[in-house]
């Protein structure tokens, strides 16, 4: 299976012979999955891919919390996950980075979710899915896990791009969300639901490549993209990813770079 996946790809393969193959995992709030999600989906709440302690409480969790997240899940060597979520790719984009981290390449991103799934009128239910824990072993490729010292590095030798998922005003410095306002120094600023088509269930953007590069955004360069927690920019990863990109993802994100009384900031 490729990468990026289509919804009718989705539903021919859950038809066929890869149906038991297959581990989808729906990246959103207990209530949004019980509403209705894609048959035979387990639930990964969100907040279980974080750490959730301040002042960065988006960063990795720690190996033995991702040991017994993957193996709740069902995750196996093996697997080929299939992630979406209810909200064009943020949830999905930050499960996909978690095991790229683990080193785990077995999988596919869903174009839209659950948007676009149902924007296909395909079905969805309301029936809760269990997968068969298995026993996964946890090794984080910390190369994959760019820290503040990796992008002052990067910064200084002028071989490293910053992509700033976060909303303009968030970007300028006029809405603070820590201790500091701003953005990285020469980082760029797209925000990440801009790269969405809304016509097209909140798919990429066919003309996003063009789009990035007119905004300085392009291959051939090193590029790292956060936002304040890496949720916003889980999507400007799996989309970098999609594009060719070498771009990896700052797990610190603003809410740790805002706070750290060392880092520089630019408004």
């Amino acid at each position: 299976m490729t990468f990026v996946i289509e919804c009718e790809e989705l539903q021919q393969q859950l038809s066929g012979d890869a149906k038991g193959k297959l581990l989808l995992v729906d990246v959103s709030s207990e209530k949004s999955y019980l509403e209705g999600h894609i048959p035979n989906s387990v639930n990964l709440l969100p907040s279980a891919l974080m750490c959730g302690e301040k002042p960065a409480p988006g960063r990795l969790p720690s190996a033995e919390k991702l040991h017994i997240l993957m193996s709740t899940i069902g995750l196996t060597p093996d697997t080929h996950v299939v992630a979406y979520d209810d909200e064009g790719g943020g949830w999905a984009g930050r499960l996909i980075w978690t095991l790229d981290v683990l080193g785990h390449r077995n999988y596919s991103y869903l174009n839209g979710g659950k948007v676009a799934w149902r924007s296909e009128g395909l079905p969805l239910t309301n029936e809760i899915s269990q997968s068969t824990p298995s026993n996964y072993t946890i090794n984080i490729d910390r190369s994959a896990v760019p820290e503040i010292a990796d992008i002052l590095q990067g910064l200084e030798n002028k071989n490293l791009q910053i992509w700033d998922a976060r909303s303009p005003e968030e970007y300028r410095g006029e809405k603070i969300l820590a201790a500091k306002g701003g953005h990285i120094p020469g980082a760029i600023n797209c925000e990440w639901t801009s790269m969405m088509d809304p016509e097209n269930g909140l798919r990429f953007r066919t003309d996003a490549e063009a789009r990035l590069k007119d905004m300085g955004l392009e291959k051939g360069r090193a590029i790292i993209t956060h936002c304040q927690s890496h949720h916003r920019s889980g999507f400007t990863y799996i989309l970098g990813k999609t594009l060719g990109f070498d771009i990896k993802a700052y797990h610190g994100s603003w809410s740790e770079w805002g706070n750290h009384p060392d880092t520089p900031v630019e408004q």
